[in-house]
């Protein structure tokens, strides 16, 4: 099985202080947040087996608990580099804007002021995305549900995740967020591959339709992909490059393909790793030339407290589930993370 990374964390003024220049520090993170619902029954959406009466015996206890250990993560999540933590946090396998609301609330988050965009999409397992955000550095200015039609469906046809697309002012800055958790890999890798093709197509063309009157906005692509990096559905349909050198006016960077081909990763299967938690970035934040935010530098955020330690999923993300038995974890996937700067005057 190949071997997780452990990163080292520097705070960029330390690094940046050498060039007697001083900078402001932001972190844009992404959560596969595995299975978080209420204990509610939704008759609209197939949640019986979390609630109280399903096969896992899903209460309050267990949702509570749930509640306190993803608070614990976000809590944690890129503070060795800024003690406010995520200024911008996507979110996927979400329930409702009920479980949004208890999670930022919660006392370990609450100092924060957290607020989020959800939309309720028509997934079949009632699962959605959604955008956290601190206020302190971001305000919605726009936001709207992107549909994705699955290749030989309609609306007659099975349900994916909408995209969440969110325009807003990142500290000064107008920038465009999509949030995506496109479909799964259920039927086999190459089977599913056209869907996933579908929801990056999705991305693509709003990003486009954008560029069209703004050809110099700024973009974060993030979200569970279900997908590598290397995976046809980035580096064809999205034609996001590995290095930033190869990234024009137009194009998109992928920060995390060489971290992917050195064996480390957001999620393991079969003692394999995969590197679905993504966060991509198109070519206005590498420049360096600009007032507002660049790109610094890409994290995993692994700590130890987050890694299984016995059975057969040690060495794995701790995860809530294993099969119908709670576990008591936090996420089958760990968080990613950017760390973006801008110079002060």
């Amino acid at each position: 099985m190949k071997k997780i990374a452990t990163f080292l964390f520097l705070i960029p003024f330390i690094i940046f202080a050498q060039q007697k220049s001083t900078y402001k520090v932001a972190v844009v993170a992404f959560y596969n947040l595995e299975n978080f619902y209420d204990t509610i029954d939704n008759p609209l959406v197939n949640d019986d087996e979390f609630t109280p009466n399903g096969p896992r015996n899903y209460n309050s206890n267990i949702y509570w608990n749930k509640v306190e250990k993803l608070a614990t993560v976000i809590a944690q999540l890129g503070t060795d580099t800024s003690p406010d933590g995520p200024a911008i946090l996507g979110v996927s396998e979400i329930e409702n804007d009920t479980v949004l609301n208890d999670l930022i609330h919660h006392p370990l988050l609450k100092a924060r002021n957290y607020k989020f965009v959800h939309y309720d999409s028509k997934d079949a397992r009632g699962v959605d995305v959604a955008l956290i955000y601190s206020p302190k550095y971001f305000t919605p200015i726009a936001s709207k549900p992107l549909f994705v039609a699955l290749p030989g469906g309609s609306k007659n046809g099975y349900y994916t995740r909408d995209i969440l697309w969110v325009k807003g002012n990142f500290d000064g800055d107008t920038i465009h967020i999509l949030v995506n958790h496109w479909p799964s890999r259920l039927g086999g890798e190459e089977r599913s591959a056209p869907s996933r093709a579908a929801a990056a197509a999705v991305c693509k063309a709003q990003m486009a339709k954008i560029s069209e009157t703004a050809p110099n906005a700024k973009f974060i692509i993030m979200g569970d992909l279900n997908d590598d990096p290397t995976s046809s559905s980035i580096t064809k349909v999205l034609n996001a490059k590995a290095t930033i050198d190869e990234v024009k006016p137009g194009g998109i960077y992928n920060p995390w393909t060489n971290l992917y081909k050195k064996g480390i990763g957001t999620l393991a299967y079969q003692d394999a790793w995969g590197l679905f938690d993504q966060i991509m970035i198109n070519y206005p934040w590498l420049t360096r030339a600009q007032n507002g935010y660049t790109f610094y530098k890409p994290y995993i955020f692994n700590k130890t407290f987050l890694v299984e330690n016995i059975g057969k999923y040690k060495g794995y993300p701790m995860r809530t589930w294993d099969g119908l038995t709670y576990r008591g974890g936090y996420s089958d996937h760990f968080p990613t993370y950017l760390v973006v700067v801008k110079k002060v005057n």
